[in-house]
């Protein structure tokens, strides 16, 4: 483990996001990303079940690691959510996945929360050790601070006491201090999880406010616009380095002194233009694919 006076010189590491339909047809994606590179499936009820297992497999055969999503609110029953895990873990090879809550007020099937996923014991029955969770630093309309606060409690406890390799993953957004500052403030709470903070890729600006009006990150839309010329500009030059700069010269300069581990990409601007920003920037050289060392712990 790095020293807490020690600084990072390299860049800051990253992982992807993919939809399925991208992870299944997209002639660009072979060799797109380096080997091992964990590669996100986006799930947001609107692909089969046969088509996201596919499209998981498809990841995994291009040397990629596939993390396909499992919304809570969204699945059925237990049996769906058994099926579904059975097929990442045996036809994709999938050892990771990121838990959701689903985004639904009612829920589809039995599982309401993403705390009663973990605690199906299903992962541990199908090997699955890495296990993403969701972060919100700006916030959710879907419940409270102290609600959620408490559920990174709940799902550090189930890390301790289950031994997963647990990580909080976080919606995007533009504000690279306030994400900063929330990460810390998780730390000090005594949660003391890997944090992977969310950024949106290289997009136009009408490109983000819509993706950002879309999936709820109020906040990010009124940054978005009060700083409308600066990433005009940015967007112009197709570089979110405003956002990942200030993020990445805290993880250098903090060391072990953070919870930030690496950053999250949203490339709302299309893949190529996201890998080969990654590139460009040292993100995705040898060495920085991004998974995680040895998981934070802290106790509360």
């Amino acid at each position: 483990m790095m020293s807490a006076t020690a600084m990072r010189s390299t860049p800051i590491p990253a992982s992807i996001e993919v939809a399925p339909k991208q992870a299944l047809e997209s002639a660009d994606l072979p060799g797109l990303f380096p080997q091992g590179t964990r590669t996100y499936l986006t799930d947001v009820g609107v692909d089969p079940v046969k088509s996201f297992i596919a499209a998981t497999k498809r990841v995994s055969d291009l040397g990629y690691k596939p993390v396909p999503h499992i919304p809570a609110r969204r699945i059925r029953s237990r049996e769906e959510l058994e099926t579904r895990i059975r097929a990442y873990a045996e036809e994709a090879g999938v050892t990771d996945i990121l838990v959701i809550g689903g985004g639904l007020d009612k829920a589809a099937g039995p599982f309401t929360s993403s705390m009663e996923v973990l605690e199906s014991g299903l992962f541990d029955r199908y090997g699955i050790t890495e296990i993403g969770v969701a972060g919100h630093p700006e916030g959710s309309p879907d419940f409270s601070l102290t609600t959620a606060e408490s559920a990174l409690r709940l799902k550090r406890d189930f890390a301790e006491r289950t031994g997963a390799r647990m990580r909080i993953v976080t919606q995007f957004g533009f504000d690279a201090e306030m994400f900063i500052q929330w990460s810390m403030a998780v730390r000090e709470s005594g949660v003391g999880l890997p944090i992977h903070l969310g950024v949106a890729g290289p997009a136009k600006i009408t490109t983000l406010i819509k993706y950002a009006a879309l999936c709820g990150v109020g906040n990010s839309v009124a940054f978005l616009k009060k700083r409308a010329l600066a990433l005009t500009a940015l967007a112009t030059t197709h570089s979110p380095e405003a956002v990942v700069g200030p993020i990445e010269r805290h993880w250098q300069e903090a060391g072990a002194e953070t919870s930030v581990r690496q950053i999250h990409v949203f490339p709302f601007g299309g893949l190529k233009k996201s890998a080969e920003w990654l590139y460009e920037r040292g993100s995705w050289n040898a060495g920085t694919v991004g998974l995680d060392a040895e998981p934070l712990r802290l106790q509360a």
